[in-house]
């Protein structure tokens, strides 16, 4: 270990901060790719279901995409470990080239989902790299205040993401929103090629399960397509979604068996048995699915109550959008500062539980502009959470296990936005909302009543309760600046 870590350290001072910049800028930009394909592809389905037919299957250019990149994002943070960065990241990206290749010439629905598919096996890994090379270049104690930067490509990606995507399909070609990648893609390994070298590559000691890596993807996808599936497609006490379900445990159970029983474990047991990682994972799975969950409904929300347009629903968006970026920056800058930095992710879910509380009880008689401040107020309180769970998290680790922490953690957010998604709508079903498509047929129709909306809001509140109290059960470790040595991992 110890000459592991001298490694480290010779490569990290062998990199300048103009070539820590390159990189970082880089990643974010591969990251951007993958971001964008999530948000691009919805303003375009009608006229990708007007060209190519069978429109009854869109919803699996969402769905193959991300069942592939949810499941995908742990095992490339073990196989970083194992292989370096430099080679796994190159390989996800080209991957996903590959995939957006066999999109754009696609000539018929089925190809255009395989496409997406091999598209997500490249993405799943584009969003663990990013934050895994950045907590490589940066010491935990420096790292929160990138978390701006990261939020700052979500933001991009959710606000520039359909504006293309219309554009590409109304005035173009529906196909360009997957050439669009292929120039930044290779722009993103340009930039990243010559300074990436200097990064250091993991003892090849290691070994990766891929036994346990094909039980985590069966079980993830299976999780997904009941989590999909439910309550649109088919009934959520339906024998398909109940079968999915079950199917998904039974896999689960197998997995957590391999991880026991396994020599080298696809995901390290002092990893999993780390409170600070078990409870860092679980704030941020709680609040993607609370956020996630709350960026689908509320335009559901602006449209089929307020009477907004699509276009200015989007519109109205930009606040939780902004206030997320502004609460991770606020986070960011003031992490490195207080010794007791979780406090400031304690205070911002607070804050946003408030907003939440409040936006449900006047949801009925809001205006638009009230909206968008506690909307606002909701994204800056969110925001805050997301650097000090993730600095905490890779804080907590040794840096042979960065990778795997990272991916874990990619992996619970991705998760925890899917769940999120089924459970409002499942809550605004019960209510009588007609959400089918995550909410794509209530949009449509104008609602007198606001209570399905203000039970939405309140599950949303409630689950950012259960991030607060993940947070606050999750221990504080020093963080680790420039010039400390590598410290070994704790089990609080």
């Amino acid at each position: 270990m110890d000459q592991t870590v001298s490694k480290v350290a010779a490569a990290d001072g062998a990199l300048s901060e103009s070539e820590k910049n390159a990189i970082i800028g880089g990643v974010l930009l591969s990251m951007l790719l993958a971001a964008l394909d999530q948000t691009i592809v919805a303003p375009a389905m009608p006229t990708i279901a007007e060209a190519l037919g069978h429109a009854q299957y869109l919803p699996w250019i969402v769905t193959g995409y991300l069942l592939t990149a949810t499941a995908m994002a742990p095992l490339y943070g073990k196989i970083s470990d194992v292989h370096g960065r430099r080679p796994t990241l190159y390989a996800a990206i080209l991957i996903f080239l590959a995939g957006s290749l066999v999109a754009a010439l696609a000539p018929n629905m089925l190809v255009l989902i395989i496409g997406r598919a091999i598209q997500g096996l490249g993405g799943g890994g584009l969003f663990a790299m990013a934050q895994t090379v950045i907590g490589d270049l940066v010491p935990p104690k420096e790292r929160a205040r990138y978390a701006a930067w990261i939020s700052g490509t979500w933001a991009v990606a959710s606000i520039a993401g359909p504006l293309l995507g219309g554009t590409f399909a109304e005035h173009l070609h529906w196909s360009l929103i997957f050439w669009i990648n292929l120039p930044l893609g290779l722009l993103a390994m340009a930039i990243i090629n010559k300074p990436l070298r200097k990064l250091p590559v993991a003892a090849h000691r290691h070994s990766i399960d891929w036994l346990g890596a094909a039980l985590l993807v069966v079980a993830t996808s299976l999780l997904l397509l009941a989590l999909n599936w439910g309550g649109g497609t088919y009934p959520w006490d339906s024998a398909q979604i109940l079968g999915l379900f079950a199917a998904s445990a039974f896999v689960w159970a197998i997995f957590a068996l391999r991880l026991v029983k396994a020599a080298e474990p696809l995901i390290s047991l002092n990893v999993l048995g780390n409170s600070i990682v078990l409870a860092g994972t679980l704030s941020l799975f709680l609040l993607q699915a609370a956020n996630v969950g709350l960026s689908v409904y509320l335009p559901v929300y602006l449209q089929a109550h307020l009477g907004l347009t699509a276009s200015e629903s989007g519109m109205a968006m930009l606040g939780i959008l902004l206030g997320t970026v502004a609460g991770a920056t606020t986070a960011g800058r003031l992490t490195p500062r207080f010794t007791h930095y979780k406090r400031l992710a304690l205070a911002g879910v607070c804050f946003g539980i408030v907003a939440l509380a409040v936006l449900a009880f006047v949801a009925g008689s809001s205006s638009l502009i009230w909206v968008i401040v506690l909307t606002t107020c909701v994204g800056y309180g969110a925001g805050t959470t997301f650097p000090v769970a993730t600095i905490s998290v890779q804080n907590a680790v040794e840096r042979s296990h960065l990778g795997v922490a990272t991916g874990v953690l990619t992996f619970m957010r991705s998760l925890g936005g899917a769940l999120g998604v089924a459970l409002l709508g499942a809550v605004g079903a019960a209510y009588g909302l007609p959400l089918m498509g995550e909410g794509t047929q209530a949009a449509q129709a104008q609602l007198s009543s606001a209570v399905p909306f203000a039970a939405i809001f309140l599950i949303s509140a409630a689950l950012l309760v259960a991030t607060l109290a993940a947070l606050a059960a999750m221990p504080e470790k020093p963080l680790r600046g420039r010039d400390d040595t590598e410290t070994p991992m704790i089990a609080e």
